[in-house]
């Protein structure tokens, strides 16, 4: 699958995520991009600038990590944020109260708390749906609805949605479809390449992979919407500081390499999960019985490394948990080092009993990001732990 990252137009995308948007700095041809750790910028006079005033508003280290996640994303426009969650922010900053989007159920509870308790104050309305069923989304589109927000693969329950036909369905009322990307990083799928407008990342997963910094990014290829996004960018403030950015270029280098050991990983411990007699039901869409698994082929270069499954026993949640060793029990994923994550407590607790249950998030799950460490030393720490709960 992999030759199809092989761009008509340049080189692969293995060789951009080495090189970025700019192989070297020009004045003094060092390959890496310099930490332009300033706040300020001297103007040379009245009415003159360099480019660069003020590191809220722009910044180089920065500018160039935006080129780089918009050539590698495949979009115009790239802009970088403090957080995923302020890449979101500012993206809302496009709608006005009385608008209506359309959201997954079945994605990262952050975002549905930001939607819910803050914008909803703001006279947004929100409707959540499982939108890897495209009539239900088809359903839920109202007059006043203005965009369609998916997370595909979603958080935490592996579902896919059809990115084609959500940009049609919703392009067909003038709105916009938003991608979360987060889940496969641009190297196993290009969301705005299948008719998405924008797409979102959390940086701090994939793309920065190391587990050492925040970021956040939209990327486009509207012009129509460029001012506004970059107005909404510089205005709120949550823009990325540049030692961060610094961290998160280094860490796009070696995203070929990282996702493609993720997943051959995902794949192992998927299968070994599956065939476990404490484990109940294993979701990643690599297996060819997922329900999405044609459409996942279809759309995207492979499945990532993200896995959640169903333990059988809601007893074996507090044992897994305290005596993994290998594995970590924390928050976040994408990184280096394999995380485990109780979504019903950790990552989701801010969404409603109710809707959780429908999404199927309930008190026996659990969500693996699995980590570049040797495959069978991931299993054996699951195997010990699972033979403690016996």
């Amino acid at each position: 699958m992999k030759e199809e990252t092989h761009c008509k137009e340049g080189p692969a995308l293995e060789t951009l995520l080495v090189h970025g948007a700019t192989p070297f700095e020009p004045v003094t041809g060092s390959i890496t991009t310099p930490i332009y750790q300033s706040s300020t910028f001297r103007h040379p006079g009245l009415y003159e600038s360099t480019g660069y005033d003020y590191s809220r508003t722009i910044n180089p280290t920065r500018s160039e990590l935006e080129r780089t996640v918009a050539l590698i994303e495949g979009g115009k426009y790239g802009l970088a944020f403090a957080s995923g969650m302020g890449a979101i922010s500012s993206l809302i900053k496009l709608f006005k109260s009385g608008d209506h989007l359309v959201v997954s159920e079945d994605l990262y509870g952050g975002t549905y708390r930001l939607f819910n308790e803050y914008y909803g104050r703001y006279g947004f309305s929100f409707s959540w749906v499982d939108t890897s069923d495209i009539r239900l989304v088809e359903a839920s589109l109202r007059p006043e609805t203005r965009a369609l927000f998916i997370e595909t693969p979603s958080n935490p329950m592996m579902k896919v949605s059809d990115i084609r036909r959500c940009a049609e369905l919703i392009h067909r009322r003038g709105g916009l479809l938003i991608v979360d990307n987060t889940f496969l990083s641009p190297y196993l799928q290009n969301p705005l390449k299948l008719g998405a407008d924008l797409v979102i990342h959390s940086g701090t997963k994939y793309l920065a992979g190391h587990n050492d910094t925040l970021a956040g990014f939209i990327v486009h290829s509207d012009e129509s919407l460029a001012e506004t996004l970059r107005l909404a960018q510089r205005s709120e403030g949550a823009t990325l500081a540049p030692f961060d950015a610094w961290l998160v270029l280094r860490g796009i280098k070696t995203l070929a390499l990282r996702m493609a050991r993720h997943e051959e990983n995902a794949r192992r411990v998927a299968r070994w999960l599956r065939e476990h007699p404490r484990v109940e039901k294993v979701f990643y869409p690599g297996f060819e019985d997922h329900p999405q698994y044609a459409l996942s082929c279809s759309q995207a270069r492979g499945h990532g490394g993200m896995i959640s499954f169903y333990l059988k026993h809601k007893e074996d949640v507090a044992v897994l948990l305290r005596k993994v060793s290998l594995i970590l029990f924390a928050e976040s994923l994408g990184g280096v080092e394999s995380l485990i994550t109780y979504p019903l407590v950790q990552t989701h607790g801010a969404i409603p009993e109710a809707m959780r249950l429908s999404a199927g998030v309930n008190d026996r799950l659990m969500r693996l990001s699995v980590g570049i460490e040797a495959a069978e030393d991931i299993i054996a720490d699951l195997d010990a732990v699972f033979h403690d709960c016996i």
